[in-house]
């Protein structure tokens, strides 16, 4: 059974950093990719940043350029998301995701993944 446990959020203020952690278990795909998503209270779900096998291409939201790293350990069991210089805009429940393959640009697309974490509240106060 493929699992997704995210945890690391929490409440900061303004400027402030998180680290988002995401494990997952259950496959063991070479080709899986892992994406981290968000939504916000009355917003749709939007992709927030990707890693391709092998880390070797991450993606990222034009909002979160510049201020947020996602990452993978050596096993490819753990994804990351380093979120630093947090804004009040970036409160939202924060969604691990993986998919078996992805290519182009359907990293953000949260259709494209089947398998999905509970989410982990982030909450940055101005």
């Amino acid at each position: 059974q493929i699992q997704l446990v995210e945890s690391g959020g929490g409440s900061v203020q303004a400027g402030g950093s998180l680290r988002l952690s995401c494990a997952a278990s259950g496959y063991s795909w070479d080709t899986a990719c892992m994406g981290w998503f968000r939504q916000a209270p009355g917003k749709e779900r939007e992709g927030v940043a990707a890693i391709y096998p092998g880390g070797d291409s991450t993606y990222y939201a034009d909002s979160v350029k510049g201020r947020f790293t996602i990452s993978q350990d050596n096993a490819k069991t753990t994804v990351y998301l380093q979120m630093n210089s947090l804004k009040p805009e970036d409160t939202a429940m924060y969604y691990c995701a993986s998919e078996m393959f992805c290519d182009g640009d359907v990293w953000s697309v949260p259709g494209h993944f089947g398998y999905w974490g509970q989410g982990t509240q982030v909450t940055v106060s101005s």
